[in-house]
């Protein structure tokens, strides 16, 4: 590590490449093939966040890998630690844990003041009033169908702006859901963000004919970092473009 410019940094996480590039850019050396923010990013790309390629990660040197416990496989991250590369792994459930995690990515790992964006995203969200009121589907991939259930992150954003998830209390987080109950399920919006699943107007809505669909930014609602500063903004807007 150089003393004077900071940790070399590999990322697996689009949410905490953004974060890191956005604070102190200079440190990013690697990222994965998904991580599309800050748009025009010029680091090593790595491969994916579920198949990166260990050996182009290590031929980077980095003094730092970080990533997630939710979008990174076990195995490769014991791989990069058994090679004595440090790991630094996230942990986020709720939108506390997003401030706090990356105030340990960005502070405690990479040795960086901490960012005002993150101090202007926190005032962001304790200021949210909800959008309105609805109980809703949040459907995340489809073919097969699968929904937002149970302690995630993007439905601890939703509950803050007024959306009461159906699937909440299911005993998995991203259940499989087949499509006749989702449409049984009595709610009243359906949201349909464009990731993982790129549910578009033309691709998603048709399925839920009795109900308004709302067509949310996927980085607004389940990426932790500078996007949480207008996603409030963002994310409260779709959801009343839904329901005008």
């Amino acid at each position: 590590m150089s003393a004077d410019r900071g940790p070399r940094v590999v990322s697996l996480v689009p949410s905490l490449t953004e974060a890191v590039a956005a604070t102190a850019p200079g440190l990013l050396v690697g990222a994965t093939d998904w991580c599309s923010h800050p748009p025009g990013l010029d680091v090593v790309r790595i491969g994916g966040t579920k198949n990166p390629d260990v050996a182009a990660v290590l031929a980077l040197r980095p003094d730092l890998v970080v990533a997630n416990e939710e979008e990174n496989r076990a195995p490769d991250l014991d791989a990069l630690r058994e090679a004595g590369v440090e790991v630094l792994v996230t942990e986020v459930r709720a939108l506390p844990d997003a401030f706090r995690e990356l105030e340990r990515v960005l502070v405690a790992g990479c040795g960086l003041s901490r960012p005002a964006w993150l101090g202007a995203a926190e005032e962001a969200w304790a200021s949210v009033a909800p959008a309105g009121e609805w109980r809703a589907v949040v459907p995340i991939w489809r073919r097969p169908w699968m929904v937002l259930g149970r302690d995630t992150f993007a439905g601890d954003l939703l509950a803050r702006l007024g959306v009461r998830n159906v699937y909440a209390d299911h005993p998995e987080r991203y259940p499989k859901v087949p499509l006749p109950e989702l449409v049984g399920s009595g709610s009243d919006l359906v949201v349909l963000p464009d990731e993982p699943y790129a549910f578009t107007a033309a691709d998603g809505p048709e399925a839920f004919p009795q109900v308004p669909a709302a067509l949310l930014s996927g980085r607004h609602l389940t990426w932790y970092g500078p996007s949480l500063v207008r996603a409030p903004e963002v994310l409260s807007a779709g959801l009343r473009a839904a329901v005008r």
